[in-house]
């Protein structure tokens, strides 16, 4: 698949099985999600692996415990379940937001363009995955928001968690073709 393709047949794909990347194409996305826009150059993310049963289990527990904390209910308790054993990797992306300091001569680039890099990272570590024969989901909602996750992922205060990125084998739907093919709602000329 060329570059052009990659970018324009990504899709998530939520049934994803093993097998997961390897040691190697792992460090491979990671590679490719540190070439992210980044203002300031202050390297504004931080990446949580959960791979393996054991880790598994652990992020089913606080999102068991975020459910909880959110009042999601049964049905809450279930997606938890779910979303812990979606994928054989699952990788927490976090917005590492960076404070003006001495040691930048009192600048830092705005919070939101830290997000957008933080985002950009999670953006290239799927497609990395896509481009070595994976795919992937991004996961966001109550859950990201959540003091149980924010704590279990060492959260400092000014921190956000952008993403839980699900990666592994498509199972069913991975089908990846153009979705915005009429480009006419989305853009204007000048």
């Amino acid at each position: 698949m060329n570059a052009i393709e990659l970018l324009t047949h990504r899709r998530s794909v939520k049934k994803l099985g093993l097998p997961g990347p390897s040691a190697e194409q792992i460090q491979t996305m990671l590679q490719a999600a540190t070439q992210a826009p980044d203002h300031g150059l202050h390297t504004p993310w931080r990446f949580v692996l959960i791979e393996g049963a054991a880790a598994q289990e652990r992020l089913h527990g606080v999102l068991l415990q975020a459910a909880r904390e959110l009042d999601m209910g049964e049905r809450g308790e279930q997606k938890a379940r779910h979303i812990s054993q979606m994928a054989p990797l699952i990788v927490g992306v976090i917005a590492a937001v960076r404070s003006p300091d001495a040691g930048s001569g009192g600048w830092a680039a705005p919070a939101w363009e830290q997000h957008a890099s933080a985002a950009s990272a999670a953006y290239a570590l799927q497609l990395a995955a896509q481009a070595q024969g994976f795919a992937s989901a991004w996961i966001t909602g109550a859950w990201v928001d959540s003091a149980a996750l924010r704590q279990a992922f060492e959260c400092a205060a000014q921190d956000k968690v952008m993403a839980l990125l699900a990666v592994g084998t498509p199972q069913e739907g991975g089908e990846q073709t153009p979705k915005n093919t009429d480009l006419a709602p989305f853009v204007r000329r000048w």
